[in-house]
Order: structure tokens, then sequence, then C-alpha cells
């Protein structure tokens, strides 16, 4: 059981006027989710499961960002000060929560429909969030850093998910950490994923999801340690049919998520806002 992706992380959209050579995007898989933008926020419309998702995947950032940068505040605002990347914003689902934790967020994504829809909902909550139309690639060049970034339901719909989690390393400051969540190709996914999901239960629309671009997580840890990061947290997700909430688990054949930190500074002293 699956959700529709955040987004897809790329520089050019069908409606964004830039240059689309050397972006690492599936310009289909923008199209499909750029046209839904308007029901981002609806919690019983085609983005339903990742809304249910919300709650263990933030849980699972919150205590992966906290145990690697050693961050002691268990308050309100664990993350606060943490200058936070969200690659594949979306409408602002998982950048609206990490904001209320006190991170300074930056959410780029492709879909400029999405990119709206997301401000507009950011400013009726009065919260400043850093929404861009804008690549990885262009990013990472800009020379611009983050102590986090975070990828969720992307690297399943780009082209090369190795050379994307390359460019997004590129993006982390030394010691900094980046999460990354997907699904796993396993005959289990693809039976629950999209059997399940997109014909079954009709949660996704069909064509969601291409099972060949599903990673174990195996192959997820390989790429992430061919950018140069050291793999540290891994958990499954579980979702409980009886209660509709998804659980971290120790089960990763479907959903899973991986956190990985840049151990170039080992020692690395992460100065927090007052």
């Amino acid at each position: 059981s699956k959700a529709a992706p955040d987004h897809m992380s790329a520089k050019a959209a069908p409606n964004a006027a830039s240059d689309a050579a050397n972006v690492n995007a599936d310009p289909a898989e923008i199209a499909r989710f750029g046209a839904l933008a308007a029901r981002w926020w609806d919690a019983d419309g085609e983005f339903r499961p990742l809304h249910q998702l919300g709650p263990a995947r933030l849980r699972f950032i919150r205590d992966a960002v906290t145990e690697a940068l050693g961050l002691k505040d268990t308050g309100l605002k664990p993350l606060k000060g943490i200058r936070l990347l969200d690659i594949g914003s979306g409408g602002g689902l998982v950048s609206e929560p990490l904001a209320r934790l006190g991170a300074q967020v930056t959410g780029i994504d492709l879909a400029e429909d999405s990119v709206a829809v997301a401000r507009t909902h950011a400013t009726a909550g009065g919260l400043a969030i850093d929404y861009r139309v804008q690549s990885i690639e262009d990013l990472a060049d800009s020379g611009e850093r983050f102590d986090v970034a975070v990828c969720l339901e992307v690297v399943e719909h780009v082209p090369d998910a190795r050379a994307f989690l390359k460019t997004a390393a590129r993006v982390l400051e030394p010691g900094g950490v980046l999460v990354a969540s997907t699904l796993s190709r396993t005959l289990k996914s693809y039976a629950l994923a999209i059997l399940g999901a997109e014909y079954v239960l009709r949660w996704v629309p069909h064509g969601t999801h291409q099972w060949d671009r599903f990673l174990t997580p195996d192959e997820l840890s390989g790429h992430l340690q061919a950018a140069g990061l050291t793999p540290f947290r891994t958990s499954g997700l579980a979702y409980e049919p009886l209660s509709g909430r998804w659980s971290l688990s120790g089960d990763t054949d479907v959903n899973y998520l991986i956190g990985a930190e840049n151990l170039k500074l080992l020692n690395r002293v992460h100065e927090r806002s007052l």
C-alpha cells in the first residue's frame, strides 16, 4: 500500500520555463502530479495516503536528525535553527510540520502549480517557508548548503536514482543528514503498492508507480554510500488496516526510510538559533 509521490525532483516542468537538458527527471511524472496540485490538502483525495503516512515519517525524520546532529532539545521545537531542504516538496505536506518543529525549511519542486498551492497554504497557516520552483541540480550548483535534506517518495520516480542521490548529497553541510523514503522492489510491494493500491483499493491513480524503479534497502544504501553518505538508521512503514494508520516497523518489504549522514566532519559543532 503506497501513496502518490510528494513530487518529482527535476529542473524543468511542463509549465516552468527552464532548460531540461541536464535534469534527472521524468516530465510525464511531473505533469501527472502537477495536474493534481489543487488536491494536495484534501485528506480524502488522491493524496490521502500521504496524509496518513505523515506522522510516522515525521517521527523518523525527527529521531534521525536529533540523533545524528546531537540535538538535545526535546521540547515542541526540537529542530530549532536547523536549515532543512525538502526535495520534491509538492503541496507542503512534509515541509509544514517540519517548520512547526522549528526547522528553517526550503522546499523545491518543479510543478509551478504545486509550489503555488504550498505557498498559499503556508501563508494561511502563518508559516515562513521558502518554496521555489527549482531543480536539485540547480540548487546544488548554486553552492547553497543545508543541515538536513529530505526526499520522500521521490527516488522511485526519477530516471537515475543513483545520480539523483549524488546530487542531493552535494547540498549537505559537512556532518549533515539526508533522509530518503521509497518502496522496495519485492513481490510483496508489487502486490500491495501496485495491484492493491492502484487497482483494488484505488488509493492512487493507475500508473502512479513503476515497479522496476523501486529500490531494495540494500540498493538504496549502496547509492547513498556512493554519494559519500553513511546510512545509520533504517525503518519500514507498516499500514494498520483497523486504525487506518501507518507506523514505523521492522518490515522493509514495501515502504521504508533510510537516514544517512555526511561524515566529512565528525565532530561538527552545530550552532542553533536562540
